[in-house]
């Protein structure tokens, strides 16, 4: 069965200037309020880091733009993993990263998470 070109949909190219998400501003927001919706519990330190927990206990995102060992490594997200089986596993996001594209990849792994 072949479709016409009618029927299927337009393809979208947003303009330059839509694309604002592209390049990071260096503001947690998108995160933080992501998991703050999730119920995840939100722990501010005096140094402007932020730690966050899922309500298992079996992932941790830390937003560490005041760590020096995270800022040496040119990292400012880490998220942490524990799986009811199998290695716990990390993943980190540079200082270039926007955090839309870390609220995508937490979205991604909250929704294939075993429930």
């Amino acid at each position: 069965m072949n479709a016409s070109a009618t029927l299927l949909p337009a393809v979208v190219r947003p303009a330059v200037e839509d694309r604002h998400w592209l390049s990071s501003d260096h503001c947690a927001s998108p995160v933080l309020d992501l998991l703050h919706a999730l119920g995840w519990t939100i722990v501010d330190t005096p140094e402007a880091n932020v730690h966050a927990t899922s309500p298992d206990g079996r992932v941790y995102v830390g937003w560490l733009p005041e760590d020096p060992a995270s800022w040496t490594r040119d990292i400012v997200w880490r998220v942490q993993v524990q799986p009811v089986e199998g290695d716990a596993w990390v993943q980190e996001f540079g200082t270039n990263t926007p955090a839309e594209t870390v609220a995508g990849f937490i979205t991604a792994l909250v929704a294939h998470s075993p429930r």
